[in-house]
């Protein structure tokens, strides 16, 4: 009967042990069970949006303010449109803001940085950021420098 017991016990540790490694690996993704509160989306296009994902961040001064949410191409102007979800909180960010596709690290994650205008004018739900600089392809660049290289 006591092995029963330790048995028993074993077996509840190891569950709650894997219950508690699958919370531990939804948090640190960035994965949610439930919607942000307060969101709004805004759009931005790029010519190149190179590595960047659907629930890449997207901060301002290296704090999160928000989420990629979709990527998809306009088929008029033939640029990626992106849909970033920003937190109900930031309400300040202005028509003249600008994007930028960063890398986080020599190899890491891409994710959108944002900088702030003057304008007096905020961003409102649906509202475009118009000054954007698409993402550093390095094979883009290597090309480049090949083909000086080449020609010189």
């Amino acid at each position: 009967m006591r092995i029963r017991g330790v048995e028993l016990a074993v077996g509840i540790f190891m569950l709650v042990g894997a219950l508690s490694l699958a919370v531990l690996a939804i948090n640190v993704s960035g994965l949610g069970l439930s919607k942000q509160e307060g969101s709004y989306k805004v759009y931005a296009l790029f010519e190149n949006v190179g590595g960047l994902t659907a629930r890449s961040k997207v901060s301002m001064s290296g704090v999160t303010i928000g989420q990629v949410s979709a990527i998809r191409i306009d088929p008029e102007r033939l640029m990626a449109v992106v849909e970033i979800e920003m937190n109900g909180d930031v309400d300040y960010l202005t028509v003249d803001s600008s994007a930028s596709i960063l890398t986080a690290g020599l190899l890491g994650e891409k994710y959108i940085g944002i900088t702030t205008g003057a304008d007096d004018e905020v961003l409102t739900e649906g509202g475009y950021i118009e000054d954007t600089q698409s993402s550093l392809v390095l094979e883009e660049l290597i090309g480049k420098f090949l083909f000086n290289k080449a020609s010189e």
